[in-house]
């Protein structure tokens, strides 16, 4: 965990007395409408459709069970009950009272917590990997670097009025678990292969820069501007390519004022062109790192006591042969640990019949007293609105599986069709076309048959209520589309794409439209027809959804939704990749 010191209490607890002072003064009609809606932005504090709606910072997805116990609090004070954790890392509360915001803020701080710059045009929280830290595949610890980001961003006078919002996510790892190709920065770390000129040791650590990433109404992949960028470098390098979405974006529009339309614009080499002349002036500049500063940062973070545990635990082996319900949740919600006898843990917030990522306030301070039983007192939120205890000890893997069958949490289906990654949508949000939790809803009750789900395999499926796509469904091997028509809530599905996190050197891609659009009652079975096409289609049960579509293409599953399919397409197919 991140401990502040003296400076980011400070901080935080001037912004708080800030805000309440904003807040009375526009209560008391000394602000307009106007004034007020930049200043409350700034904070984390948007108007919805039936109530404000505040959100929550959780830098680069860290929790501590105090944190966690704190938010349970306010929801269950402040709000009704619950909390939404986001595709962002954060968690917002959709019914807060206006006038009860700064006591909320002021609560949050006790906790080191805040909403500073969780919405507005600035730099927004820095997402990352939410197995950081623990990953056998890492190359860095990427909270060290998103917390060096972070410090360096927040407030930051040149930045605090871009042209539009502006997301930066980090990963680690070998393996892209933080979607970096889609945001409109996107860091991975690399290690030099000691070819990229003078200065730059073999092995060294830098970062490949991808920019011009993101969904939305106009989604696109990002462009590699960088493939190796000296650690030294990363703040001065940032500021570089900030200083031209500075310059160039569009601020006439708000449809094309992200970067991405730059980079479209520009092309790729103009682009990385003005990035490369900007950072020659200033890439030995204040903000270039040093050793020094990065083991500051690094110093402020409280790492697990580890113990000396086998690597393979006699006990586990034995209950996961005798229980099938135990194995088939150790199979799907248990991921390796770098630390030998420990494991990660994902606790599901996708059980049928709860909207995605909601949380109870009881279910918050349950998982609480979990994090301290198990996990050193910590938890991440991944972006996919699940919660994960990082740090379990595989002897006590049936223990923390049978606690969370009682919180409900337990469900095994992380990777799996049910695993629905889906935004608030017309339930509650303004901008939506559409409702997207009933769908979800729906869709769950539809495949909630673990056998089933399991035979089914690894799909993604992502849920948006407007094309903003604060649900990612270009990135899902299944994405569906809230849209308006004529007045009434119709649904769009798209296959093919994916977040990048496959595997090394697969590379992020937007789905395809198959069609028409859908009322909501036929959405399920669309869905139902996608996954029969896939099982027909597959070489084995070892290829994936998306592995299928990629192979032959949108148009057979097309045909089976829309009732064209010939049964026997798929023989031949098969028939001429063996001839």
């Amino acid at each position: 965990m991140y401990r502040y010191d003296e400076i980011d209490q400070r901080v935080v607890d001037q912004r708080v007395e800030q805000f309440r002072d904003q807040t009375r003064r526009f209560l008391a009609g000394k602000l307009s409408e106007d004034e007020f809606r930049h200043l409350r932005l700034r904070n984390g504090l948007y108007i919805q459709r039936h109530a404000p709606m505040l959100r929550i910072a959780i830098p680069y997805g860290l929790l501590s069970s105090r944190q966690l116990r704190k938010l349970a609090g306010v929801a269950r004070r402040y709000d009704r009950g619950y909390g939404h954790f986001s595709t962002r890392q954060n968690m917002q509360l959709n019914w807060p009272k206006l006038e009860e915001v700064p006591e909320i803020l002021a609560e949050l701080a006790t906790v080191q917590m805040h909403s500073i710059q969780t919405s507005g045009n600035c730099v927004r929280n820095i997402t990352t990997d939410h197995f950081a830290g623990i990953a056998p595949d890492e190359i860095v610890d990427s909270f060290v670097w998103c917390e060096i980001i972070r410090q360096w961003s927040t407030f930051h006078p040149e930045f605090n009025w871009l042209p539009r919002k502006f997301k930066i996510a980090v990963n680690g790892a070998a393996n892209d678990r933080a979607a970096t190709e889609v945001h409109d920065i996107g860091l991975h770390a690399v290690r030099a292969a000691g070819t990229e000129g003078e200065g730059v040791e073999k092995g060294e650590v830098g970062f490949r820069v991808v920019v011009g990433g993101g969904l939305g109404r106009t989604p696109m992949v990002g462009q590699v501007i960088r493939e190796f960028l000296p650690w030294r470098h990363l703040l001065t390098y940032l500021e570089s390519i900030l200083r031209v979405y500075n310059r160039f974006g569009r601020r006439d529009n708000i449809h094309k004022a992200r970067i991405k339309f730059v980079v479209k614009e520009f092309g790729v080499e103009r682009f990385r062109s003005e990035v490369e002349a900007g950072w020659a002036q200033s890439k030995d500049g204040p903000n270039t790192l040093v050793k020094e500063e990065v083991a500051r940062i690094e110093g402020r973070f409280s790492r697990p006591a580890y113990q000396a545990l086998p690597r393979e635990d006699a006990r586990l082996a034995r209950l996961l042969a005798l229980d099938a319900g135990f194995r088939n949740w150790h199979r799907r919600n248990v991921h390796p640990h770098k630390v030998p006898g420990y494991a990660a843990v994902t606790l599901s917030l996708k059980r049928t019949g709860v909207p995605p990522g909601d949380a109870t306030s009881e279910q918050m301070e349950a998982v609480a007293e979990l994090a301290e039983r198990f996990s050193f007192g910590e938890l991440r939120v991944s972006h996919e609105q699940n919660l994960v205890l990082p740090d379990v000890p595989q002897a006590r893997l049936h223990q923390v599986w049978l606690e969370a069958r009682v919180l409900g949490m337990a469900t095994p289906n992380i990777g799996l069709l049910t695993n629905i990654v889906c935004c608030p949508g017309g339930d509650f949000c303004g901008l939506a076309n559409a409702k997207s939790i009933p769908v979800a809803q729906a869709i769950q009750e539809r495949f909630d048959d673990l056998d089933y789900l399991h035979d089914i395999g690894e799909i993604d499926l992502n849920i948006s209520g407007c094309m903003n796509a604060c649900g990612h469904h270009h990135v899902g091997h299944i994405g569906i589309l809230g849209v308006d028509k004529g007045g009434e809530e119709w649904y769009q599905i798209e296959i093919g794409g994916n977040q990048g996190a496959v595997r090394p050197g697969v590379r992020a891609a937007l789905g395809k439209v198959i069609g028409h659009s859908f009322a909501r009652s036929q959405v399920p079975a669309v869905i139902e027809q996608l996954v029969q096409c896939y099982l027909a289609e597959r070489d084995s049960e070892h290829e994936r959804f998306i592995d299928v579509v990629q192979r032959i293409g949108v148009e057979p599953f097309k045909d089976y939704v829309y009732g064209k399919a010939d049964p026997q397409a798929p023989h031949r197919r098969r028939q001429l990749a063996a001839a």
